[in-house]
């Protein structure tokens, strides 16, 4: 519906998307891919995973199929397949009802004669047909109803070839009968043509200029004509298949009497052949299983069985799951024929949201050529951490800067005399002021010239800015994948990555992760961190690496943090072997407080985040504590990030 105004008109919209739709919402996208990643999802599955679950506004893959599955189960339990044999029963019953009134009264012989002809036709229903072929009908009401078994044969017949063909056929003549076969004719030639590798496209033409009018789906080359009645023969097969043994035989000797004419058939089957020889990949041999009450004629079947094959195909083109596939596949007309405009809104936003993800720069290739978060990306999604993390540490300032002036550093907006030995830039304008309200005041020269003096000389005020060098140790041994903790260890990564990187850009930050061996990671490379089955919690060589880190940065502030939830139960050797022992060696225990006594050399303590109610664990750490001026934080799994964050702000603060 469609209102005027003036020389305006307002309506529903149906070209394509809706304009004035709001942009998929890329950062939720992002977020829960994101999630996925960190629990261990690599970002195509992690991408897939969204497009199947949808968003809060877009119903997802999973639920399009669903309702596909559903719409091939009704097509399946409503329907069956002999519509056909009866509706050509009831016709044929109708025949001899009314022939049978018409011969009752007649006394003389030749009426008793043909009702004897009458009760000796055959009990089968195409057999009962064949024989009254050339039965002179006393009735013409039964004549009638006779001549339209031939012409319902005729149209079901080719309804089951051309789509749209029983409509058009509603009323049969002679002559539409000469033209469908001169089109059939036609139409063999040209496909013996293509099928001969002969050039076809001058014959297609003069073919649609005869023809035209028998194929509204009005296809531009023969190769698309080839293909929407290489699919639709297909599905006529596929019914035929899907009928009984009875039930094919007897559709067969009825359609020999389709519009009365045998070369009709012929050319059908004909046509058949060609195209089975042109598209040999089409399901030529499959079947289906229909149960229920509503029958459906010849070409009713044909249509079902074709509506079965497209919904299969958009089934497979939403499962995403073959080489290279992408949801601009999926046939948007399609899916909205068999579920409506609202399926195609959705799949278009879907493919709009994939299309929009690789777009804005989120997803990039690795050199494997695997999909991978990109530093943008591992931004975003370090913003929505921080901002979490914040969130549970409101009220809390991150101020850990000391002022001194004249210090190398930042400016604070101030300018001071200049003393020998500064190396701060100078304050020309506060310079020349001086240098003017001094010479000002003493009485200009005449040439009315300003000398400057070193009195003048101001220089700018700086702060100086403390610098970390800060050691983040997360525990990736089996156990924190098992029991949940595998990604809110990545999002605090993720929260104190992006708060150093964007507030204090001159700390130094390393993530080290620790499971048999340890080793230094960057950020990209711990979101996408798989939880693999591993034995061993080697701290010992987690505490080595951050000792390495600390002096690279000796000007720094060191602060070291470790996440784990199980005490050290494997320790690194000179030969660069991991031994793994359960329960804990002395010999790794005491390598282990040997590293925290060095990074307390380096004016380092350790503030471990015990994970877990392990006693071990907790006696362990409170060793730790107590050896080297350290703390132990036993957050929750949700306070983590907040925990970890706050400790490296306090820290640098009070130190």
């Amino acid at each position: 519906m469609s209102v005027e105004f003036g020389r305006y008109r307002y309506g529903p919209w149906h070209d394509g998307p809706d304009p004035l739709a709001p942009p998929v919402d890329l950062r939720s996208a992002l977020e829960a891919i994101g999630r996925d990643i960190m629990d261990g999802r690599s970002p195509r599955s992690a991408l897939d995973e969204l497009l199947r679950r949808g968003t809060a506004d877009v119903r997802g893959l999973d639920e399009l199929t669903r309702r596909l599955w559903q719409r091939r189960s009704e097509i399946q339990r409503r329907n069956n397949l002999d519509g056909t044999l009866a509706e050509v029963r009831r016709l044929l019953d109708e025949a001899l009802r009314a022939e049978r009134a018409a011969l009752f009264p007649d006394p003389d012989d030749d009426a008793r004669f043909r009702e004897a002809q009458l009760d000796a036709l055959s009990p089968g229903t195409a057999a009962a047909v064949r024989e009254l072929a050339d039965y002179d009908w006393r009735s013409p009401e039964a004549r009638e109803s006779y001549e339209k078994i031939r012409d319902l044969l005729g149209a079901e017949l080719m309804e089951s070839r051309f789509q749209g063909m029983k409509q058009a056929l509603h009323e049969v003549r002679p002559e539409d009968v000469e033209r469908i076969r001169r089109m059939m004719a036609d139409l063999n030639d040209l496909l013996l043509a293509h099928l001969r590798g002969e050039d076809t496209r001058a014959k297609f033409a003069e073919f649609m200029r005869n023809h035209g009018e028998f194929f509204p789906e009005n296809p531009r080359t023969v190769e698309e004509l080839i293909d929407a009645l290489a699919a639709r023969a297909a599905a006529a097969q596929r019914m035929l298949n899907s009928m009984s043994a009875e039930q094919r035989a007897e559709l067969a000797e009825l359609m020999a009497g389709a519009f009365g004419d045998p070369r009709v058939l012929e050319q059908v089957a004909t046509l058949d052949a060609n195209l089975r020889a042109l598209r040999p990949g089409e399901d030529w041999t499959g079947s289906a299983r229909f149960r229920g009450q509503n029958p459906l004629g010849f070409g009713e079947g044909a249509q079902a069985m074709q509506d079965l094959a497209e919904l299969d195909a958009l089934a497979e083109q939403l499962s995403q799951s073959y080489p290279g596939a992408r949801l601009e596949d999926v046939d948007i007309e399609s899916l909205q024929r068999h579920l409506g405009d609202e399926a195609g809104v959705d799949a278009r936003r879907l493919a709009e949201l994939e299309r929009e993800l690789r777009a804005a720069g989120l997803l990039e290739r690795a050199e494997d050529g695997s999909l991978r978060l990109s530093p943008k990306a591992l931004r975003r999604l370090g913003q929505t951490a921080l901002k979490d993390v914040i969130g549970s540490v409101r009220g809390r300032r991150g101020d850990r800067d000391t002022a001194h002036a004249g210090a190398a550093g930042e400016p604070t907006g101030a300018s001071r005399p200049w003393e020998f030995g500064d190396t701060e830039p100078w304050d020309i304008s506060r310079t020349v002021r001086n240098a003017v309200l001094r010479t000002a005041s003493a009485g200009s020269d005449a040439d009315g010239r300003v000398a400057l003096d070193v009195i003048d000389v101001e220089v700018v005020e700086t702060e100086q800015r403390s610098r970390a060098a800060v050691a983040l140790c997360v525990d990736t041994s089996w156990s924190m994948v098992q029991d949940g903790r595998w990604v809110p260890m990545k999002r605090t990564a993720l929260a104190l990555h992006q708060l150093i990187t964007t507030r204090f850009r001159t700390d130094a930050l390393a993530l080290i992760t620790f499971g048999r061996h340890a080793r230094t990671v960057d950020l990209a490379e711990l979101v996408g961190l798989e939880g693999v089955w591993e034995q061993g919690t080697n701290l010992h060589h987690a505490l080595l690496l951050a000792g390495r880190h600390l002096r690279r940065h000796p000007d720094a502030t060191p602060v070291v943090l470790v996440v784990t939830d199980g005490e050290p139960t494997a320790h690194l050797e000179p030969d660069g072997n991991a031994e793994f022992q359960y329960p804990p060696a002395h010999r790794t225990l005491v390598k282990t407080v040997a590293e925290v006594d060095a990074l307390a050399r380096l004016g380092a303590s350790v503030t471990v985040f015990k994970l877990g109610e392990d006693a071990s664990l907790a006696r362990f750490v409170d060793l730790i504590a107590r050896r080297g001026g350290g703390r132990v934080v036993a957050p929750t799994l949700d306070g983590l990030g907040a925990a970890v964050v706050s400790d490296y702000l306090h820290t640098r603060r009070t130190r």
